[in-house]
């Protein structure tokens, strides 16, 4: 799927010859519409009278006006977006209802098979015009995804492909119009790369299929890119990657990516993400039923590695670093067993309680080689890592667990802003009890009590001192919030959190 294209236009509404012209139409205090005006006003205004249309956040009205007199040419549709009350919302809310209304536009245009559309904005005292339509666009982008590359093409029945072109409007030159366009424009592209990833089957988004893309991004962007195999994980002794693998028909690969800013003396910043590209368990098989979301599990690799897409185009002032652990997780005859024993890239060893605990295995490999090799200032790693998260928080929020409350206090802001919100969980030393053993350093679970924590547990044993963030994304990596921008299926979660703390990122202090 390709992205539409976005551009500000200088033309006036009722010259547009697109698909669909949409008006974006606040409520004033007496939620009454504030914007009355273009074409379709007779047909908004009867409506307006009978009742039928209020302006109220996420109501539409779908017109197919006459053309004015005067106007050289126009749309064959117009929509008026509702807005609703802007009035009394939060930053957060106002940035929240944005991307919802940028949702129900992407949905309307798929209504009517809309390739080219024109925003039209108002002008919105209680927003910045740059954040409003870099919000709006956000919802339309990331609303407009499909994922049909595996769908056979009928041609008697057309499907709708998403939109082509996406025009932008506004009654003045507001500034930062083309920086808000921008930056959605990035970061939603990254977003729905990352879903790409997610949808693509197991049998085809393999351990390679990381480093190719990893690879194409450091040809692109000038980055730096190293893919570790097998063996030289062996030689590196990588334990826990290498133990995940032994079932598999398929080799590993740690695949690295590295940007470095043109100023010198500048932060690092680690981000580690789980590329389990099928999960069965391995000897502890897992239930039939819902196996086939498996293919889901590399979803915290797919974040880290497509919000690096962006770091790559706006070339920030920050050192950034993605790590991917990338392999699957079978039952083969070689097949780790529980009871087992493994060695770590860092010397800990750890008793495998249970095999289906292996996410922790390889991210901890990745954690451990990461901070020795770049002595990041920190770390956040984000993984599809425990269902206990889900019985938690369910599929409204992430889980986030660390070592350093500024850090954990960035990527909170960070999700907040985007609206991928995250909630912090304890991760005091009763936990890390819980995971000791009688025969090896640690063991890979703690019990049934306190899953994700307990998971984030284990992986802080190879952290050190470094400043780390750990961001358990199972229950919102899929199934997540049902919300206008969202689709059924894999959501993206992370990216655009990782790119706002990014874009916003300041000298890091522990």
């Amino acid at each position: 799927m390709k992205s539409a294209k976005v551009s500000i236009t200088r033309k006036k509404p009722d010259q547009f010859t697109g698909d669909l012209l949409v008006y974006c139409i606040p409520q004033d205090k007496k939620e009454k519409p504030t914007a009355i005006a273009g074409l379709g006003k007779k047909e908004l205004q009867t409506a307006i009278k009978l009742g039928d249309f209020k302006g109220k956040e996420n109501e539409t009205l779908l017109v197919y006006p006459h053309a004015s007199s005067g106007a050289k040419s126009f749309s064959g549709r117009v929509l008026y977006m509702g807005l609703g009350q802007a009035s009394d919302d939060s930053p957060t809310e106002l940035r929240e209802r944005c991307r919802e209304i940028g949702g129900k536009i992407a949905s309307m245009a798929k209504q009517v098979k809309a390739k080219q559309v024109c925003l039209c904005l108002p002008a919105i005292a209680s927003i910045p015009a740059d954040i409003f339509i870099e919000c709006l666009l956000e919802g339309v982008l990331l609303g407009d995804y499909h994922f049909l590359k595996y769908k056979k093409k009928d041609g008697k029945k057309e499907k709708f492909t998403g939109i082509a072109k996406i025009s932008v409007w506004s009654p003045k030159a507001e500034k930062g119009l083309r920086k808000g366009i921008n930056r959605a424009r990035l970061a939603a592209s990254a977003a729905c790369d990352a879903r790409n990833m997610a949808n693509e089957p197991g049998n085809c988004w393999t351990p390679v299929s990381f480093a190719h893309y990893a690879r194409e991004l450091a040809i692109k962007h000038k980055m730096k890119c190293t893919v570790l195999g097998k063996a030289e994980m062996k030689r590196l002794k990588m334990g826990g990657i290498l133990a995940v693998n032994q079932g598999s028909s398929e080799a590993p690969k740690m695949v690295i990516l590295e940007y470095k800013a043109l100023k010198k003396k500048v932060d690092t910043i680690l981000l580690v993400g789980k590329g389990l590209t099928f999960d069965s368990g391995g000897v502890s098989l897992k239930p039939s039923p819902g196996m086939q979301d498996m293919k889901y599990d590399m979803c915290g690799g797919a974040a880290a590695l497509s919000a690096m897409a962006v770091v790559g185009e706006e070339k920030p002032d920050v050192n950034v670093i993605a790590i991917i652990p990338a392999t699957d997780n079978m039952g083969g005859g070689a097949a780790l067993k529980p009871g087992d024993i493994i060695r770590h890239y860092s010397g800990i060893t750890s008793e495998i309680i249970n095999t289906d605990a292996e996410g922790r295995l390889i991210l901890a490999d990745a954690l451990a080689y990461g901070i020795e090799k770049f002595s990041p200032d920190c770390v956040v790693d984000l993984a599809t890592l425990t269902g206990a998260v889900i019985v938690g928080l369910g599929h409204h929020r992430t889980g986030l667990m660390g070592n350093n409350q500024p850090l954990i206090d960035r990527l909170c802001k960070a999700g907040d802003n985007c609206g991928e919100p995250l909630w912090q969980l304890p991760l005091d030393k009763e936990y890390t009890k819980q995971i000791d053993s009688d025969v090896a350093d640690i063991k890979n679970t703690g019990g049934p009590g306190a899953g994700s924590i307990t998971a984030a547990a284990y992986l802080q044993e190879f952290v050190g001192d470094t400043p780390w963030a750990h961001m358990d994304i199972a229950g919102t990596a899929w199934g997540f919030t049902k919300k206008n921008y969202i689709p059924k299926g894999p959501s993206g979660t992370g990216v655009r959190t990782l790119v706002d703390m990014v874009r916003n990122w300041k000298k890091f202090q522990a």
